[in-house]
């Protein structure tokens, strides 16, 4: 039988647009009045820039999670970067439709067009962090409650096969902020990220 991958050795950058922090209510009592639509604009005028995160990764091979620390960086539209400062000097930076990664002095640059699941897990970065409802109701059902100081936003992939692997995408915030995001996937393995305020 050949075996398993370590899960921990795939590239984390497809998991790195996933952001979150904080602690998380599971059931916050639900705001008359704010539906998605006021959650779209909540996030779409959030000043965003700089954060730090703490990625951790809970994989079922592995007796302990793996935890990742760095730098998080959204320039609207469409620059999104990280900058893991442990366990190692590594960056994942996107512009436009390209993802450069950066490892060990070596640059490897991608198409978001030749890689469309990475593409949609970018993508609903980009559509939440910009309050599009249109563009993440194209490729997710979006389940969302609580109030503006504390609310949830479930992401259920409207089409399974372009990423196999991702059950959905849970994300907690407080106004604008997106504090906590996980990713659950089909195996049982998740990440985690949290983050920091944003600061110029």
């Amino acid at each position: 039988m050949p075996s398993r991958r370590p899960r921990h050795c795939q590239p984390s950058f497809l998991l790195v647009w996933i952001l979150a922090c904080c602690f998380w209510n599971p059931s916050p009592a639900f705001c008359a009045g704010f539906d998605l639509d006021a959650l779209m604009r909540l996030l779409a005028d959030h000043p965003h820039g700089r954060v730090s995160f703490v990625e951790t990764r809970h994989l079922a091979l592995l007796d302990r999670p793996i935890e990742a620390r760095g730098e998080l960086v959204y320039i609207p539209p469409d620059r999104l970067e990280r900058h893991t400062r442990e366990p190692r000097e590594e960056s994942a930076i996107l512009d436009g439709d390209t993802l450069t990664l950066v490892r060990d002095g070596r640059r490897r640059a991608m198409s978001l067009r030749e890689n469309p699941s990475v593409a949609l897990l970018i993508g609903s970065l980009r559509a939440v962090l910009g309050g599009d409802r249109a563009r993440l109701e194209r490729d997710f059902t979006i389940n969302h409650a609580g109030t503006p100081d504390a609310w949830i936003l479930d992401l259920l992939p409207r089409e399974p096969e372009l990423t196999p692997a991702l059950r959905r995408i849970h994300l907690v915030g407080r106004g604008g902020q997106v504090e906590r995001v996980e990713m659950i996937e089909t195996d049982g393995d998740r990440s985690v990220i949290e983050i920091g305020d944003a600061r110029s």
